[in-house]
């Protein structure tokens, strides 16, 4: 009879239950199920206590700290010549011009002269006016001589007579007392030397009075030729100005007007810089131009070097919702500037030392910079009311509402404002 294969069917051994074994398996399973519940059940916990979720890749996060807090503001600067005066035409005329745009010129170096006929006739004329008051004042001065000299002749005559007078009067009481003379020719002597007197003492004050008189005279004379001397002296300024001079060692800028040009009293003609001197002109955003002032400390970045400078010039007004200030140099001016260069400036408007902060971001201007989420281990992020202070380029002070080592959502959180709590996921 033909058998089939062989299996191992009686090899095999019944073995008995082992009912620990099993035990143990469902009793492992249950703890891991427990362990899945509960750490599910924390899971739907924070979930089901939070407001909304938000992901993590889509905020930006800082953690409180303390230390010391410079407010800054950096801004485009434009460097500007500090020197840069425009020369105006004195006078009406005819304009020859000496230099040309680009040319190096020194201090007192002529630039341009103007032929002004109206001004130089105008000198000549005051010139000769002050030569015929300074004739008229020797004039009066010799007249004023002659008339002393005539004025003590004329006392020395009467001081002779008022002498032959009281000799002759002492000769008449000698003659009296010897009955020499009558008493007629005594009273006679006695009136001759009342007259002598009066006619001397008469000289002696019309001397005086016409020597007042002519230093009055000569007094008004030459007060009236020091002002023809003064018209003279202004015109003879108007003169000298009408060569047009440096005032500074620099380049010629620009040059508006051409050559042998007629121009009017005022007109600019020349503009010359002065390369030695540069300044930084900054235009400065509305808001923070209540915390500037003059003096504030700044610092220029040119070629990858700082250069410290001081705001030196505020604009009284704000055009375009721009401050218009000034940065001069206080060290030294960086080599190889050139005019309308481009830099940055900061300007320190404050230090604070010690002080809670945080990196600024965009959560300081939502909410009006009141409100802010606090992460904590469990990804929650609480809102909080906060107080923030001073405000840099790159860091705000925090005055109340948060602890050092405490990390904030610094990114935007306009979105959040309406929850208290909010989950952040990976």
């Amino acid at each position: 009879m033909h058998e089939g294969i062989r299996d191992t069917s009686a090899q095999d051994v019944l073995l008995e239950k082992n009912s620990r074994l099993g035990w143990l398996k469902w009793t492992i399973a249950a703890a891991v199920g427990l362990v899945i519940i509960f750490a599910l059940g924390s899971v739907l916990s924070t979930w089901m206590s939070a407001e909304a979720s938000v992901s993590a890749d889509r905020i930006r996060t800082a953690i409180v700290n303390r230390g010391d807090l410079v407010r800054d503001l950096n801004v485009q600067g434009r460097v500007v010549a500090a020197v840069s005066p425009t020369l105006y035409s004195p006078a009406t005329g005819t304009v020859t011009l000496e230099v040309m745009p680009g040319d190096t010129v020194t201090i007192g170096q002529v630039l341009a002269t103007i032929d002004s006929p109206e001004v130089r006739s105008e000198f000549l004329q005051e010139q000769s006016t002050l030569d015929s008051l300074a004739a008229e004042l020797k004039r009066d001065t010799i007249q004023a001589r002659k008339a002393q000299v005539t004025s003590q002749q004329t006392i020395d005559l009467a001081r002779v007579k008022l002498t032959a007078a009281e000799r002759e009067m002492r000769r008449a009481e000698k003659s009296i007392e010897t009955n020499a003379i009558s008493e007629i020719d005594y009273e006679r002597s006695r009136d001759e030397l009342a007259r002598a007197k009066v006619e001397f003492n008469h000289a002696v004050q019309d001397s005086q009075l016409e020597s007042e008189s002519l230093e009055f005279e000569t007094t008004t004379r030459q007060l009236a030729v020091s002002r023809q001397e003064l018209v003279v002296k202004e015109l003879q300024r108007r003169v000298d100005d009408l060569a047009i001079r440096s005032p500074v060692n620099g380049i010629v800028g620009n040059v508006e007007v051409t050559q042998k040009a007629v121009v009017t009293q005022n007109t600019p003609l020349i503009t010359v810089v002065d390369l030695t001197a540069f300044q930084v002109e900054i235009r400065i955003p509305e808001a923070y131009a209540d915390d500037l002032g003059i003096g504030l400390a700044g610092e220029v970045q040119y070629n990858g070097t700082g250069f410290r400078g001081e705001l030196v010039s505020l604009s009284p007004e704000v055009v375009n919702n721009e401050v218009i200030g000034r940065i001069r140099f206080t060290d030294q001016t960086p080599p190889g500037l050139r005019q309308n260069q481009r830099v940055t400036v900061r300007v320190m408007m404050d230090e604070l030392l010690s002080v809670l902060k945080l990196q600024r971001g965009a959560f300081a201007d939502g909410g009006g910079g009141r409100l802010a989420f606090v992460l904590a281990e469990n990804g929650l992020a609480e809102r909080r009311n906060i107080q923030l202070g001073a405000r840099s380029a790159a860091e705000v002070e925090v005055i109340s509402g948060l602890a050092e080592g405490e990390e904030v959502i610094i990114s935007s959180i306009a979105e959040f404002t309406e929850y208290d709590t909010i989950q952040v996921v990976d």
